[in-house]
């Protein structure tokens, strides 16, 4: 039994985003000491395998929701990848922020989504 595309459009996106954060992120911790412009290079080689990705993740999405709702999914797998990474990679501290912006969130995709329900 193959996934839906609805959930094949978010394990692409969970894939996604873990490459796009280490791409946008890493960095700051790994190649702080290094010119700005090598960080700038391999920022972008790791953001390669985020849109090889994305993009199908985006396509299939496409089939069985819309723009809004591909966005505000997008937002909540971001957040959901996001966190662990600040928290034990980056190790920074968990702070009430993290949780308003998960309601938020939540909010969001309440809104765009109650009519699928």
């Amino acid at each position: 039994m193959s996934p839906t595309p609805f959930v094949t459009s978010i394990l692409l996106l969970v894939c996604s985003n873990v490459f796009m954060t280490f791409a946008w992120y890493a960095h700051l911790k790994n190649l702080s000491d290094r010119p700005w412009l090598i960080a700038a290079f391999a920022s972008w080689g790791i953001a390669l395998f985020e849109y090889l990705l994305q993009v199908p993740a985006n396509r299939v999405g496409y089939q069985v929701m819309s723009l809004g709702q591909l966005k505000i999914l997008q937002e909540i797998i971001t957040l959901s990848v996001f966190v662990p990474f600040a928290l034990f990679y980056m190790r920074e501290k968990l702070t009430l922020n993290y949780l308003w912006a998960a309601i938020c969130l939540a909010g969001a995709a309440f809104f765009i989504f109650r009519d699928r329900a």
